[in-house]
């Protein structure tokens, strides 16, 4: 008979931490509720999630990393809005945190999810931060729920 692991959708008595970047916070800010409203839909208490807030996308990167490394979190969950203006940084930081994040998926024990809308407009962002495309904090802290149950049964 074929093993097949499959990851369940209950948050359990693990540990979940948010790192959410503060630019763009009124964007951030519903990312930010959707996975915490995600995490208790899930089975989370309050008591289970830790919100670390920085100053911005590029400095999600090292306190995930930090968070990670701790071993008091079962997965982490990298927030952030970054909108295309006038100039190339945008692209900067679009590349920085993404092979950041994704790095961090190489090296750590634990699930690093990527939740960090990279939008060329404004509504592309608040699209995706709870209107017509659903809330991309929610499917991060989704994906971290599934992975850390994934993880588990291994």
């Amino acid at each position: 008979m074929v093993t097949e692991i499959k990851g369940q959708l209950t948050a359990g008595k693990g540990n979940y931490a948010i790192v959410v970047s503060r630019f763009n916070e009124f964007i951030t800010s519903k990312l930010l509720g959707g996975a915490v409203d995600c995490l208790e839909r899930h089975g989370a208490d309050e008591k289970q999630i830790t919100v670390v807030w920085v100053p911005g996308a590029c400095e999600i990167t090292l306190v995930a990393k930090k968070l990670s490394q701790s071993e008091k979190y079962a997965a982490v969950i990298c927030l952030g809005a970054v909108i295309r203006g006038q100039t190339n940084h945008y692209d900067y930081v679009c590349q920085q945190v993404t092979r950041g994040i994704g790095q961090l998926n190489y090296d750590a024990s634990v699930p690093v999810t990527f939740g960090v809308l990279t939008c060329d407009t404004l509504e592309q962002a608040v699209e995706r931060a709870g209107t017509k495309m659903g809330n991309s904090g929610a499917n991060a802290a989704l994906t971290a729920i599934e992975m850390v149950n994934v993880i588990d049964q291994i």
